[in-house]
C-alpha cells in the first residue's frame, strides 16, 4: 500500500477521533474536455480531536483503523 497523501477540508468532527474530511479535485472530462470538481469523503482519524470544522488539513492513507476509517491525520494547513 503506497503512503498517498491529500488534502481537505473538515466537514464534521462529531464523532470522537474521527473527522470527516472532503476531498476536492479537479480533472478533465475525457470527451468534452471540460474541468469538472470531483468530491470524496474520507473518515480520518483524529487520535487528539484538534481538528475542527473548516480546517485545511493534510492526511495520509493507512491500514484500515476501522469499518470506514483508513486515513489519518499528519498536520494543519489552515
Amino acid at each position: 500500500m503506497s503512503n498517498q497523501q491529500n488534502t481537505g477540508t473538515v466537514i464534521s468532527n462529531k464523532a470522537n477521533k474521527t473527522v470527516t474530511v472532503i476531498v476536492t479535485t479537479k480533472i478533465a472530462h475525457r470527451k468534452y474536455n471540460k474541468i469538472i470538481s470531483k468530491t470524496n469523503k474520507y473518515y480520518v482519524h483524529d487520535e487528539n480531536n484538534i481538528c475542527n470544522i473548516g480546517d485545511v488539513i493534510k492526511i495520509q492513507q493507512t491500514r484500515p483503523l476501522s469499518k470506514s476509517k483508513r486515513w489519518k491525520f499528519i498536520n494543519k494547513i489552515k
